[in-house]
Parts: C-alpha cells; structure tokens; sequence
C-alpha cells in the first residue's frame, strides 16, 4: 500500500502545453512560515445527504478565523455514492482510493462521508468550534518539518503551470515523504435532481479538480517540480495547494496554500 499511495494521480494530466495557451497571465507565488499549516481534507458527495453541513463548515472556515496560514481545507468528491442515482461532476474514484489509502495508513479501516482528515488523520470533533480551535492551535504551534515555495500560472483553456520547491524536510521523514500539489476551486453550486438530495441546490467551497503526486524527496531533504497540466474544462480555479506527506502513515510534515492572482 506503501507504494501505490496516489501513484496514478500525476499520469494522464501532466502534457504538452504551447507558450500561447500560457500567454501573459498573471504570475503568484506563496511560501511556507515559520509555523506548521494544517491540511484538512474533506471527503464529500453530493450524493450523501448528511454531507451538506460539512460542506457548509469548510466552506466558511476562513470567514470564522482560520486562515490559510494556519489551516489548508481541500474538498475531495468520491464517488462511491454515484450508484444512488446522481453521479456527482466533481467526483473521481482517484480520490476514493486516495481516502481508503490515507485512512489504512493511519491505522483505520473506516471510511465515510462526510469524512475530515486533519494531517492525515481521522478528525471527528470538528463541529466543536472550541475544541477544533485548540487542536489546530496545537499543530499550528510546532515547527515546520519541511518548507514548501509554491508558484503558479494559469493560462487560457485550462492550461496551466506551476513550480514547487521543497527544502528541510525532517532526516527522519525524508525515505518516505512526497510533494503533492491540488488545484482547488470555489464558488460552485449544483443544483441535485435525483438520489438522496433530490431537490437540493448544494454550494461547495476548495473542490480540488486536479491532485499530482506523490513526487519524491530526495536524500537531502529537497524536491522541485515544474510542470504544465491541463485541468478540466471550464474549471475556473481559484488557487493551488502543495503539501508533504509520509507515505508510509499519511502525517503531513507542511501545507501551503497559494491563491491565484488576477491578471
């Protein structure tokens, strides 16, 4: 399991992209503090009808006070609910294999939606605004294990480009860790018309559309990559996450949110 953590996420989606899909958009760029970012990862569908509150609580988590420097939220549809008879447009089974690895890496064999993950672990006390507050405040307060710069463009059609540096990863995380990189977007909104939110207009906040990894570290503790991927179309993204994570027990060393910039 070790091995195939994300191993088919970064194939199909890394191409050949020309200048002129590019062209002269606006250029952002973003690097990790001094503190420890937390990765929150949402495991969602529209196709579960107990899923729209936790949609709701990530989507309003920056209005209440946690920001990206301290907190990285990222939604990721599955699409085990799809038999019911809506298929969700965000869905992929990439990210219901990624769910099922994270969790058995973390020592758990429960998977469900609406699932939270908090630096790859299973988080159930998250609507206890009070408690999760200090939880976050408690990864918040340790030193970073690994740094990450992230850079991104993003051009016409869907195309797009980033750069990812990681440095100082932690001697003793460095055989197992890996950089993986999400494009997320905001503002969406569906309106259901079959399975168990039939009649429903749901709004979801941080939906990734495209998740690379895992990329190695290598024995110095540093990884960079440059790509140019191709998202979906008509996706409107509205920034990228890059993060490192242990593939042997999903503990997340650091996480960088970079927003994208207009231009």
């Amino acid at each position: 399991m070790v091995k195939s953590l994300l191993t088919a996420m970064s194939a199909l989606t890394l191409v050949t992209i020309t200048p002129a899909a590019l062209g002269n958009g606006a250029t952002c760029s973003a690097a990790s503090g001094k503190s420890t970012a937390a990765l929150l990862e949402l495991y969602t569908s529209q196709g579960c009808d107990s899923c729209p509150p936790a949609d709701q609580w990530v989507g309003g988590l920056a209005k209440r006070g946690f920001g990206t420097d301290r907190l990285v939220p990222l939604a990721l549809h599955v699409d085990y609910w799809d038999y019911l008879g809506w298929k969700d447009p965000f869905a992929r089974a990439a990210y219901t294999t990624r769910q099922r690895e994270v969790v058995g890496l973390a020592g758990s064999r429960v998977v469900y939606t609406p699932q939270i993950l908090v630096n790859g672990r299973d988080y159930r006390r998250w609507s206890n605004e009070r408690t999760f507050a200090a939880d976050l405040k408690s990864i918040n307060d340790r030193p970073p294990r690994a740094t990450i710069a992230l850079t991104l463009k993003l051009g016409s059609q869907g195309a797009a480009e980033f750069v990812a540096m990681v440095g100082n990863v932690d001697p003793a995380q460095r055989a197992d860790a890996a950089l993986y990189v999400a494009f997320y977007e905001d503002g969406l909104a569906t309106s259901v018309t079959a399975g168990e939110n039939k009649g429903v207009r749901l709004k979801h906040e941080r939906v990734v559309r495209e998740l690379l990894g895992p990329f190695g570290i290598d024995q110095s503790g540093k990884a960079e990559q440059q790509r140019a991927v191709m998202l979906p179309p008509g996706a409107k993204i509205a920034g990228a996450v890059a993060f490192v994570q242990n593939r042997r027990n999903a503990e997340v060393l650091q996480a960088l949110d970079l927003a994208a910039c207009a231009g």
